[in-house]
């Protein structure tokens, strides 16, 4: 289907919410003077009234076959859940928006001011889609309300702003960071959706593999040392974090946490949000948490050499330490950590295991299509597997809201460092690459091809890992 046909612009998908259009099975197609045209297959004047009174405006109905509006409202309009749909029509509008990117599993919500329109996206799987039209005039008001429910200063409106919204619903409860940005046509807005709840994280969901998660469980049964997982942001390295805190929890010990911000909360950790405005930094945090008789400590992210060092001494002195640091591989954690001025030797001596994630999109198995293989999709010089004959592609159907994509899954590599890797860490030997395959340790690289062979995600989608 070509869903460019059937695409509304977003100023008139909103003049109606999903269960409007689903529940009369109409199209919005035009606003003139106050007036609604509606593509229906029914074209009766008791619904023209009906609608009339529904949306206080003027109605004009325009015949369509019941095909047709089918394909309209599933490229347009995504069925919402049946316990929340109800409260979508609340007037209360930010539980408007954060029911809708619950029911469409969003992470993120942008609103954004330009020259003649000011818009709200959602970032949907990673990608962000738009999802709101606003006006001009409306814009600052919502923006406003936004900032007083958060804590900020609404006279500022030169320099940036944080600040956190909790809410409740009679689903769920939303803690929500809030972040403002001045820009040429106004303030950007963008609200962080974070969960309440990590009690329903597990390992074996995330994406290791057999072997993978097997390692991964032994190593974390180390008393000290350190663990480190690297990525971009939004790899969902904080995700594999919390997973294995949870794994790690229990009544026998002690787990302490530095982060910014808290994403989750778990019953039995103890949590400290940083606030750096009034020296609450992750060092000067380390620092204090090594005087409370700590098993576990988790740092939100190593940044600078204050905070590394602080957590190798956290490490040699019989602790185990979590944390995250912003590097391409796992091996490039090392590089990163001498660049950053620790000695070699203590890094050697500290850390346990280094792992690089990223999150890959997977393919709607409801419309992912075949092709044969070629050599044009994949980057120059790639050595293509016998085994791959066929690779599939993203289409886009109802059940993935034309996207071609459902869900993320999480792919790993994991070096644990071995008597041999130590001896390479002292000698600031770092290329590793025969090792790697002397263990068969699975890279980014050999985990993206795998699930590109099992027709779990597309050549597209992993493109950037095959390259490297």
């Amino acid at each position: 289907m070509n869903t460019n046909k059937y695409q509304i612009p977003v100023h008139l998908t909103q003049l109606i919410t999903s269960k409007q259009a689903y529940h009369y099975y109409i199209v919005p197609i035009d606003l003139k003077d106050e007036c609604i045209h509606f593509k229906s297959n029914n074209t009766s004047p008791s619904l023209k009234q009906e609608l009339e009174i529904v949306f206080g405006k003027k109605v004009k109905l325009e015949n369509e076959t019941i095909d047709i509006i089918k394909q309209y409202l599933e490229v347009n309009f995504r069925k919402t859940n049946n316990n929340s749909s109800e409260l979508h029509f609340s007037t209360d509008f930010l539980k408007t928006l954060l029911l809708t990117a619950k029911d469409i599993g969003s992470s993120d919500i942008h609103f954004e001011p330009y020259e003649n329109k000011c818009r709200v996206r959602y970032r949907l799987d990673g990608k962000l889609k738009e999802q709101f039209v606003i006006s001009l005039n409306e814009y600052p008001i919502i923006i406003n309300k936004l900032k007083i429910q958060a804590g900020l200063d609404i006279s500022e409106k030169r320099l940036p702003q944080d600040g956190r919204i909790s809410i409740s619903t009679d689903i769920d409860e939303f803690d929500i960071r809030v972040s403002s940005l001045p820009t040429l046509y106004g303030e950007k807005m963008v609200l962080r959706i974070l969960s309440k709840d990590a009690s329903h994280i597990n390992l074996s969901d995330l994406g290791f593999t057999k072997s993978e998660l097997s390692i991964y469980k032994e190593t974390i049964k180390n008393p000290n040392g350190i663990i480190l997982i690297s990525g971009p942001t939004g790899s969902g390295k904080t995700t594999t974090l919390y997973a294995t805190l949870k794994e790690l929890n229990n009544d026998t010990t002690n787990i302490l946490t530095i982060e910014d911000p808290i994403e989750y909360t778990l019953e039995g950790i103890n949590q400290v949000q940083l606030r750096e405005n009034i020296g609450l930094d992750f060092a000067s945090t380390l620092r204090t948490f090594l005087r409370q008789d700590p098993d576990i400590i988790m740092v939100g992210e190593i940044r600078d050499v204050k905070t590394a060092n602080m957590a190798i001494r956290a490490a040699l002195t019989g602790h185990l330490v979590l944390s995250t640091i912003h590097t391409n591989s796992a091996w490039a954690t090392v590089s990163r950590l001498v660049d950053m001025g620790v000695p070699s030797f203590l890094i050697a001596s500290t850390l346990n295991v280094s792992i690089a994630q990223r999150l890959v999109r997977k393919l709607c198995s409801h419309c992912k299509e075949a092709k044969k293989i070629s050599l044009d999709v994949f980057p120059n010089n790639f050595s293509i597997p016998k085994e791959l004959e066929n690779h599939y592609i993203a289409k886009g159907c109802s059940s993935c809201y034309h996207t071609g994509y459902q869900g993320r899954k999480a792919i790993y590599e994991i070096i644990p460092i071995t008597t041999d890797l130590i001896e390479h860490i002292k000698q600031n030997d770092l290329e590793i690459d025969h090792y790697l395959q002397s263990k068969n340790i699975s890279t980014l690289k050999s985990n993206a091809l795998s699930l590109v062979i099992k027709g779990d995600t597309s050549i597209d989608e992993v493109y950037p890992l095959l390259s490297n």
